[in-house]
This record gives structure tokens, sequence and C-alpha cells, in this order.
């Protein structure tokens, strides 16, 4: 298995331990997988090819769609009060 793939397969690890942490403890560290994401997927697209890493990206949403869709309505209703 290559780098990218363990790093991967680490990463969905720890974002599952941090899934099962109180929702005030689980805050900073999921915000730092969340941007540590981007880079684990593109290191995916670079050694696999793109396929993959849109396997990959299809996990990380998976995986985040609930904050991710809270942080989109929240910067929606500040971008609708200007």
């Amino acid at each position: 298995m290559s780098g990218s793939l363990i790093l991967a397969s680490l990463w969905a690890l720890a974002a599952t331990g941090v899934a099962l942490m109180p929702y005030r403890v689980q805050i900073a560290p999921g915000l730092m997988l969340l941007l540590a994401a981007p880079g684990v997927v593109g290191w995916i697209a670079v050694q696999h090819g793109t396929w993959v890493a849109a396997l990959g990206l299809v996990g990380v949403l998976s995986m985040f769609r609930k904050p991710l869709w809270a942080l989109m309505r929240r910067v929606g209703r500040k971008e609708g009060t200007r």
C-alpha cells in the first residue's frame, strides 16, 4: 500500500476517533482534520490519479457532511444579512 493510502487510512481512523468525543471537545481536532483533508486527497491524486482521489473526496465529504452543512448555513446567513 502506498504512503498516501496509509495516511488516508490513518486520517479516517483519527476522524472516527474524533467523532466519538463529546461535541465541545471535538471541534479543534475536527477542524485540524478538515484542514488536512485537501492535502491528503491531493497526495492521493498525485500517486493514484483522479478517480481514486475522487473516492477519497467522497469519503471526506461523507465523514464531514454535517459540519460542512452547518458551516455553509452559517456563511450563507452572514452573507444574507449584508
